[in-house]
């Protein structure tokens, strides 16, 4: 069967490869996994201030609710079914074109759950927050719920209205509570992401000049539209969207806020900013790269070099650094850039490779910035040089750090080196010999790697003189959780690509229409 025309591609599209039996359903479980972080504000703002050990407990558990319900939602999930599960839609304004419309498929099903795994190890991790304790918990639950959001979101609406939620509480978390920048820090921040937001609406604006139908998906609401478009305006659209996202990505040269802000924010703060807000960006980048495929291959080149770029830049700046949480900063630039990467080669390879990626970067850089917390509190220092000779004085912390490090140079064994692999194989089949720039950058990662694990537990040179007392329980219970995933995820990756297939398949077809 031959494909069909370009003047049949809205049609075809919409019947054949989006939009399939869209399940709409009254309020249902993505509601309430939705909702809960807002209802534990509630729940906050009647508790006394000073009662800061309800406060804790209530902002601990309901992270822990949203952690059992993406659970809840995963084992619901049909991993063969590529389409959009557990829908919910209710029109708002349909002369406007918005409606509360949530959905989840194969891309965004593990983000969930990375998400809401994360914010419940931010809250674990925020235990030694003094000050201000309510307001801070307050601003943790409404960014758990401003993350969710943009994952659940299938409507562009309310997509970007989630997308500016995150922004207020960030400026504040970091703002008050970050280290001695944090005001500069906070700052940086709000203005990158202004700007870039100001490029998303523009964007969604000029689409929404053709005839915008909501249909109730992400996808969708504005495909038939986009492809209305003429070619160079489909071009400039998606330069548009690749300014905003590629901004919070974030890709070079457009990464300056980041360092900063990951370095300043709280410990809590810094893993969901690696963890979840860079993977926001790339999950909305996926999103329109499918809506634009006529001009996501013609940007193709400039998306691949803008990745190596970010790859090779974040690599080699975190070679340099002294300061053990500016390394995992720079490092996630470079990470990210694989991450880019992998999306730019606009196949099914490389969407694998990007989601791996994505989820292995979010689990490594949140054990590091959390044993590196719990390292500065013993310490008062960031600095590697300053360390020295630690495993014999904290073995636990030791070992759950030689598996992070070792899940950041991409051993066997983890899930950083399922991520790099698929990735090395991806880039390869379609660019050739440019991958040499993609195993440099991976050769200067396992080079800093390999330099922090000498000083950190070889070297005795600089030990500290202070007697070091190991991590309880408590402390290791987030980072045991990060590690075991690290472990399980890279000694079992087909459980998360069986998760992802079908949706992943789908896309690639999307992409690669004319391919046909």
């Amino acid at each position: 069967m031959s494909p069909p025309s370009r003047h049949l591609r809205p049609a075809y599209f919409t019947n054949h490869l989006i939009k399939s039996d869209f399940r709409v359903r009254d309020m249902g479980i993505l509601s309430l996994l939705l909702w809960t972080p807002a209802i534990g504000c509630l729940l906050l703002i009647w508790v006394p201030g000073q009662n800061s050990y309800q406060i804790r407990l209530i902002a601990n558990l309901v992270t822990m609710v949203s952690v059992a319900l993406s659970g809840w939602m995963l084992a619901q999930y049909d991993a063969h079914d590529p389409t959009l599960q557990l829908a919910e839609y209710f029109a708002i304004n349909p002369a406007f074109g918005s409606a509360y419309s949530l959905g989840v498929d194969g891309l965004s099903m593990p983000l969930l759950v990375l998400c809401t795994l994360l914010s419940w190890v931010a809250m674990l991790a925020s235990l030694n927050v003094s000050t201000h304790i309510k307001a801070y918990h307050l601003c943790m639950l409404l960014l758990e719920f401003g993350m969710l959001g943009v994952f659940l979101a299938q409507d562009w609406v309310l997509f970007y209205i989630f997308w500016e939620l995150t922004l207020i509480p960030l400026f504040f978390l970091i703002g008050r509570w970050g280290g001695n920048r944090r005001h500069a820090a906070s700052l940086n921040f709000v203005f990158y992401t202004l700007v870039g937001s100001v490029f998303m609406l523009i964007s969604l604006l000029a689409i929404s000049q053709y005839h915008l139908e909501h249909s109730g998906s992400l996808i969708t609401a504005i495909q038939n539209s986009a492809s209305t478009m003429p070619v160079q305006q489909q071009v400039w659209v998606l330069l548009g969207f690749l300014i905003g996202f590629g901004i919070k990505l974030p890709i070079f040269p457009a990464h300056g806020w980041l360092p900063l802000a990951f370095v300043e924010a709280p410990a809590g703060v810094s893993i969901l900013l690696s963890g979840v807000l860079l993977k926001m960006a790339a999950y909305g980048l996926l999103r329109v790269l499918i809506i634009l495929p006529e001009a996501a291959h013609i940007l193709q080149p400039v998306l691949v070099l803008l990745a190596l770029a970010g790859m090779l830049y974040g690599s080699l700046l975190a070679w340099r650094q002294s300061n053990l949480k500016a390394m995992v900063a720079y490092a996630s630039i470079s990470q990210m850039g694989i991450v880019f990467l992998g999306i730019s080669n606009l196949n099914q390879a490389g969407i694998n490779s990007a989601i791996l990626q994505m989820l292995a970067h979010s689990l490594t850089a949140g054990a590091l910035v959390l044993l590196s917390e719990q390292l500065f509190k013993r310490t008062l220092s960031r600095q590697i040089q300053d360390y020295g000779g630690l495993i014999k004085p904290m073995p636990r912390w030791s070992g759950l750090m030689v598996v992070s490090l070792f899940a950041a140079m991409g051993l066997p064994g983890t899930v950083g080196f399922i991520a790099e692999l698929q990735t090395l194989t991806a880039f390869y089949q379609q660019w050739g010999w440019l991958w040499v720039f993609l195993a440099l950058s991976l050769l200067i990662t396992a080079a800093y790697s390999i330099r922090t694990l000498g000083v950190l537990f070889i070297s005795a040179t600089h030990a500290p003189r202070l007697p070091l007392n190991d991590i309880r329980l408590p402390e290791g219970l987030a980072a045991g959780a990060l590690v075991a995933a690290i472990v399980l995820l890279g000694l079992f990756p087909a459980t998360l690509l069986d998760l992802s297939a079908g949706t992943v398949a789908q896309m690639h077809r999307l992409l690669n229409f004319q391919a046909l």
